[in-house]
């Protein structure tokens, strides 16, 4: 709304015309939504103790008893900082900027049922997994039809290091990238299960592709860095500003020991836009590197159940995922918290690294 109400005055006015630049904004957006979240934070925590929608903790695994009770759905504070701060900042025009905002929302409502029915209707297994995939799937659906309509948009999958392969998926390109999305939300989802465990990374890895999804829809970036050019794609580096300012603003109060946790609404809709902008700037597979914390946390599950089935009841952690395996050796939480962050970065300076490794 800020960008539509004064850029247009920028020819009366030419320091308005600063509201043109993807990069001011971007930061802005950034900046609000920090802000937001910090002055916030307060009355909303205070507003689910009063409604009493507290985590429910199990009785296996690590001894999490003494968070019991936490407020959780704190994601509805982080999505609501986000969008305003978007709608603020962002030129509410562009295509890309309003699938972003679709996805984010889609995914955080199947997030919102899901801790509805575990805290509210104390439903302590939520949503069924089938449920949640089928409205995962719909969303992801809904969007990637959208995008592979639009003038630019290319189904060809770029591959990291090799720039002159670049094979054309036609419509199965749809299915690859809501694989994409679906797995990139619950692996966000996985994720969360410390103090501060997922947003740390998923800040990380908004950032890294803010960068990315700035050069995709650059055209003299993406030709001299060889990256597959999205006309107004760009505009979404906006979205990731507000993405971390929200997430800055959510950790802290979500930091060790948390005040809040963020709940499904916030993890799946994190998970599935972080996946949904890879798509938009072409990085698919590079999200394997970005979001490696994530993959490797998805990973530790799918290993654990099955060699849980091939063994006959043996187990390959002593708990998945994998953060709770370094629980029980007796890892201190917030050490475990500190490394996987510190991997994060490291994941995420690799891919950035790419750019130029091509």
């Amino acid at each position: 709304m800020i960008y539509h109400l004064l850029y247009p005055l920028s020819d009366q006015f030419g320091a308005l015309n600063v509201f043109r630049y993807i990069t001011f904004r971007s930061v802005y957006a950034m900046m609000t939504a920090l802000v937001l979240s910090i002055l916030i934070g307060p009355i909303f925590i205070a507003w689910l103790h009063r409604l009493k929608f507290g985590q429910y903790i199990k009785e296996c695994g690590p001894n999490h008893q003494a968070k019991a009770g936490t407020p959780t759905m704190g994601g509805l504070l982080f999505g609501a900082c986000l969008l305003v701060s978007v709608l603020l900042w962002g030129d509410l025009s562009n295509v890309y900027l309003w699938l972003t905002i679709m996805v984010f929302t889609g995914f955080g409502l199947i997030g919102l049922a899901d801790d509805y029915l575990k805290v509210v209707r104390r439903h302590n297994d939520g949503l069924t997994p089938w449920t949640k995939f089928l409205g995962q799937g719909i969303v992801a659906l809904g969007a990637v039809s959208v995008l592979v309509l639009q003038p630019g948009y290319s189904t060809e999958l770029m591959l990291p290091f090799l720039k002159m392969v670049r094979p054309d998926l036609a419509w199965a390109y749809v299915l690859f990238a809501m694989l994409v999305m679906v797995g990139s939300s619950n692996g966000v989802n996985l994720t969360d299960g410390l103090d501060g465990l997922a947003i740390g990374p998923a800040v990380v890895a908004t950032a890294c592709f803010a960068i990315f999804v700035y050069v995709a829809g650059n055209v003299n970036m993406a030709g001299y860095l060889q990256v597959m050019y999205v006309p107004g794609v760009g505009e979404v580096s906006v979205f990731c500003g507000a993405m971390i300012g929200a997430g800055l603003g959510f950790l802290w109060f979500n930091a060790y020991p948390a005040q809040v946790f963020m709940g499904d609404v916030g993890s799946l809709s994190i998970g599935g836009t972080l996946g949904f902008i890879a798509v938009l700037c072409k990085q698919e597979l590079l999200l394997v590197v970005v979001g490696g914390l994530f993959v490797i946390e998805t990973l530790s599950v799918i290993l654990q159940v099955g060699y849980f089935k091939v063994s006959g009841g043996k187990r390959f952690f002593r708990m998945a995922p994998l953060h709770h395996h370094f629980e029980l050796k007796g890892i201190p939480e917030s050490k475990i918290i500190i490394r996987f962050w510190i991997l994060s970065v490291l994941l995420a300076v690799m891919a950035l690294g790419t750019l130029k490794l091509r």
